[in-house]
């Protein structure tokens, strides 16, 4: 297949491009800079330049590819008060796709998140499903208004999935949470968690959430819910133990009221308890998970090398 891949050079991206080429598919890249050009044209995959507000570009790459996957998202803006704007662009790019592939039975695959869907519960595939208010549309339910508009794509002739990943999505070269956490506790002298540490995060590794992404790619029905999801629920404080071990830090538990000020942005996301299961879409796709899971991956050690 001719697939054409935003996020193309980010930290899911760069291993979802070699699993596609792996397989035999052609791979094209959005590339906002001469940087992730590179990173793509390294990787095998041809170039097109361009970024998530160029719609008239997303369009004809998309009307032009025999499927799309949609990794990017602007972090950058997100992350430092632009929530919103991030969310409206993403909202237009998805809306374009769509109307790119309407009627074709071509593929569109969306990544989403699993962080605070079912807070307290064992999130699954069924769960958010379903319709939107206008009023989801903006805030912190955004992403998730979005992700409910790709699955409607289904009943426009568009084998639509929606992909949600785990908080951590793990690996050697995480420029994420968990590398956050691992910041953070440098900086401060102690390995924190919020409160008792009984909040979950479930985990995949980067490599096996790559796999996912070409499953739905080539298998996944219209209007399928996946989760890429290896670990159901780490604990944050043994994620914090882990990181205390290695860095000879104490591990220390930060209450709730204090928790913004020492982790900055993500005593959010470290507060939320999410666990979440993939045992459904394990059954539809047959994926099977072969990497090391998040405790795992930190006993290897590479998250405390520094440069």
């Amino acid at each position: 297949m001719r697939v054409f891949v935003t996020g193309a050079s980010g930290w899911i991206g760069s291993a979802v491009v070699p699993e596609l080429i792996g397989a035999g598919h052609q791979v094209t890249g959005l590339a906002r800079s001469d940087a992730s050009a590179a990173a793509l044209t390294a990787a095998g995959a041809q170039v097109l330049r361009g970024t998530l507000d160029d719609l008239d570009v997303l369009l004809r790459a998309a009307a032009a590819s025999d499927g799309v996957i949609h990794l990017a998202f602007k972090h950058d803006i997100a992350f430092s008060g632009g929530f919103q704007a991030a969310a409206d662009a993403d909202r237009r790019a998805v809306e374009t796709f769509g109307e790119a592939l309407a009627g074709s039975d071509r593929p569109f695959v969306l990544a989403s998140g699993l962080l605070g869907l079912t807070p307290g519960r064992v999130a699954t595939e069924r769960d958010g499903r379903e319709p939107a208010s206008d009023a989801a549309a903006a805030g912190p339910q955004a992403r998730q208004a979005t992700a409910q508009a790709t699955l409607a794509f289904a009943s426009r002739g568009i084998r639509s999935s929606v992909v949600r990943l785990s908080p951590t999505v793990y690996g050697e070269g995480d420029i994420g949470f968990v590398a956050a956490l691992v910041g953070i506790a440098r900086d401060k002298g102690v390995s924190g968690y919020v409160g008792d540490g009984s909040a979950r995060w479930p985990g995949v590794h980067q490599r096996d959430a790559a796999h996912l992404f070409r499953l739905a790619l080539e298998q996944a029905p219209a209007g399928s819910v996946l989760h890429a999801v290896t670990d159901e629920g780490v604990p944050t404080r043994a994620i914090a133990e882990v990181i205390g071990r290695h860095l000879d830090l104490p591990v220390v538990s930060i209450p709730q009221e204090d928790a913004g000020a020492h982790f900055g942005w993500l005593a959010g996301f470290l507060a939320t308890d999410g666990p979440a299961s993939s045992a459904l879409t394990r059954e539809l796709l047959g994926w099977q998970p072969t990497r090391p899971g998040l405790i795992d991956e930190l006993g290897k050690g590479h998250y405390f090398r520094t440069v």
